[in-house]
């Protein structure tokens, strides 16, 4: 009898509800301010729609309140997303509808301040993310794969993903921190089975990520029209095409599989959500706390927009535009570009030589970013018209590797993150560990510099080295054999860039099968490829502002007056008597001469 009470008087597991209740508690204990707990709960009471008493947020107030641009068609994929996670950690149950609780939740997870409770080795969201932006339909996956990949390899492929997305870490963290042990049905109901991002819907967020990724917590998403609008609107598109084909070939498959996605962003998009941080702790300025209040009462300005925003982008460049300087924003840390970039060099403006190249980039001590883009070249016969062509396939080693994407696209867009201030190079180029050479059209991939060998950059002028001369990456300089003998094949790294003097042609080579060389082969693209194309625009931004611009005149000024008083040693300064005395101490005139004179 004794055991029967034991057992009544056992305390009743407590519902999903109720531990998500308490997790909710436990956030907005230590993940935020008791200022922004109280401007949450005025903004859910704003927002809120009611039924049956309870407050809850549609799709379209949570796309109104973040001014989520209508033309992106967005808002459904977003609402999805947000739905999901709101559900946290009993994902099983996603949909929920956004109480005020399940908004505290996403707000954590979005803002990254779950980092600050959940333990340490659950701190990555990939899988979250990926979860809450995936669909589960087998008609969705199984055809495409069964077509393109044979039905045993789409099989084992759906098996691994399924492997690589049990067991969120980030979810038992949750049930650690909530001090519940997970049952074993219910980890198993973690698992999902051919998940996939439709291709359209990822293609969306993208543009979304683009426009969030200069964000302040404080700033409008709408607060610059243009880039959702014309020419703004179709280079966000572009920039979002080229991203989605680092993760999907749309003419293969339809979605996106957990373990293409997890592989590209953590090669080459570490950053990629981070603008979410920003939207999403706009909930957490209330315009009942604005403290710019008129004498009368009435509001100046919600302090969540306090002042205009200044342009992330001072410059105009014909390759650099806002939604480049997002994509780049994904692999470089945001602090670095936006507001931060000063044009230096313009092929279109200064001219094509690396003269002007040199008189505009060089003394600039801070990082500095090269963009290059132009046209395809297939073959020497495409531009038979132009002179310079043949001379310019000559001087490469023969054709060996396809092009690097398929597709109709024709342009094609290049760059390099230099870590340090150029200079000249002869037998040993520059660069360092920091070195980054990435490609953002039509494809983007990076490749991270490498220890096998020091041939980051190089910046030969034709006098010095007619044959070899120009801008390359990744290439080994000449040796001196090849100098001696004026060899007019250029040789190419493994994995590198290569421009030539006159900014005429320039050639990108993977030679996957090396396993690189300056630089890592592609974690996304695991074959050879080469492209040639013909220059368009070369462009080279500088990080910093007029401190750094100041530095750089003052290094150009003293070198001037040092050239200029070398000049006048040299040639003479218009006194005679002067001059012969100089020429005297050289020994050139007089009695002091060399060469044996009686005189």
């Amino acid at each position: 009898m004794g055991q029967v009470l034991s057992e009544e008087e056992k305390p009743a597991p407590l519902s999903h509800e109720e531990l998500v209740k308490e997790l909710a508690n436990i956030f907005a204990d230590k993940c935020f301010t008791s200022l922004e707990l109280y401007s949450l709960k005025q903004v859910f009471k704003s927002l809120a729609h009611h039924e049956q008493r309870v407050g809850y947020l549609k799709e379209g107030t949570i796309a109104t309140y973040l001014n989520v641009p209508d033309i992106l068609g967005v808002s459904p994929v977003l609402f999805q997303m947000v739905t999901y996670i709101a559900a946290f950690p009993f994902l099983e149950d996603a949909p929920a509808f956004l109480g005020l609780q399940q908004m505290v939740i996403v707000i954590t997870l979005m803002t990254d301040r779950y980092r600050r409770v959940l333990r340490k080795d659950a701190a990555d969201k990939t899988k979250l993310l990926f979860k809450s932006l995936a669909v589960y339909d087998r008609k969705l996956s199984r055809p495409a794969a069964d077509m393109h990949s044979g039905l045993t390899n789409a099989r084992e492929q759906a098996e691994n993903d399924r492997q690589a997305l049990d067991n969120d870490e980030l979810v038992l963290a949750a049930f650690d921190a909530l001090g519940h042990v997970i049952p074993d049905k219910q980890q198993n109901m973690l698992a999902t089975h051919e998940a996939m991002i439709p291709g359209d819907n990822f293609r969306k967020f993208i543009m979304l990520l683009l426009l969030v990724a200069p964000l302040d917590p404080q700033g409008r998403l709408d607060s610059d029209p243009n880039r959702v609008t014309g020419a703004g609107l179709q280079c966000l598109r572009t920039a979002a095409e080229s991203i989605l084909a680092a993760f999907l070939d749309v003419e293969q498959k339809p979605g996106v599989e957990y373990l293409r996605f997890s592989k590209v962003i953590a090669s080459c998009l570490p950053f990629l959500f981070r603008g979410l941080t920003p939207l999403f702790e706009h909930f957490l300025f209330s315009e009942e706390l604005d403290f710019h209040k008129g004498k009368e009462g009435t509001s100046r300005s919600p302090t969540m927009f306090p002042k205009p925003e200044q342009p992330i982008l001072q410059d105009a460049g014909s390759i650099m535009n806002a939604s480049i300087l997002s994509q780049i924003s994904f692999f470089l840390p945001g602090n670095l570009l936006f507001r931060r970039l000063r044009l230096l060099y313009a092929g279109d403006e200064d001219g094509f030589s690396m003269g002007s190249f040199e008189a505009k980039v060089f003394k600039w001590k801070a990082p500095t970013i090269l963009l290059v883009c132009g046209t395809r070249l297939r073959d020497d016969s495409d531009h038979h018209s132009n002179g310079s062509a043949p001379a310019f396939w000559a001087s490469l080693p023969p054709r060996r590797f396809p092009r690097g994407s398929s597709g109709d696209a024709e342009r094609l867009t290049f760059g390099v993150y230099v870590p340090e201030p150029w200079k000249l190079t002869h037998r040993e180029c520059f660069g360092g560990e920091d070195t980054i050479l990435f490609q953002l059209e039509p494809i983007h991939d990076l490749f991270r510099a490498s220890s096998l060998n020091k041939d980051h950059i190089s910046f030969a002028r034709p006098s010095a080295s007619p044959s070899h001369a120009g801008v390359s990456f990744g290439c080994p300089p000449p040796r001196p054999s090849q100098v001696y003998h004026r060899s007019s094949i250029i040789a190419l790294g493994p994995v590198s860039l290569m421009l030539d003097s006159c900014f005429e042609f320039g050639c990108f080579t993977h030679d996957y099968a090396s396993k690189g060389g300056a630089f890592h082969t592609s974690m996304i693209r695991e074959y050879d490829f080469q492209e040639r194309f013909e220059i368009g625009s070369v462009e080279v931004w500088g990080c910093g502002g007029d401190e750094e611009a100041k530095d750089q005149a003052e290094r150009w000024a003293w070198e001037a007056r040092e050239a200029e008083a070398r000049r006048r040693i040299n040639l003479g300064t218009g006194d005679i008597e002067a001059d012969r005395a100089l020429l005297e101490m050289a020994g050139l005139v007089g009695s002091n001469r060399n060469g044996g004179s009686m005189a």
